[in-house]
């Protein structure tokens, strides 16, 4: 099931104020960036994020699945925990590098 706009917005809306966020649908799902770094995954009205060692503590004992089949476990978040998921996002953001540029082919 494909997330739905008005979900991303309310998502992109819980973190305003960390920085510039903004959202990009990718494959019927959508990514969310913080300052250009990918953060968020949202899949199936369910935001995600990955799980890296800084989340650790946060994240203790939240439910975690795999965003689409094959991927690895992110934690799932409870959109309405206003204060846990953007604690979230800014820990993820200080450790997630900013994606390279990818060359166009000529």
């Amino acid at each position: 099931m494909a997330s739905s706009p008005d979900f991303v917005n309310y998502i992109c809306e819980q973190i305003e104020g960390l920085g510039a966020v903004r959202s990009r649908k990718m494959f019927g799902e959508y990514m969310v960036y913080l300052n250009d770094k990918p953060v968020l995954i949202i899949c199936g009205d369910r935001a995600m994020v990955k799980m890296l060692p800084c989340l650790e503590t946060l994240m203790q004992g939240r439910p975690t699945e795999p965003p689409y089949e094959g991927a690895k476990p992110h934690y799932v978040l409870d959109p309405d925990d206003r204060e846990t998921l953007r604690e979230a996002v800014r820990l993820a953001e200080e450790v997630t590098p900013l994606p390279k540029k990818r060359k166009r082919k000529s």
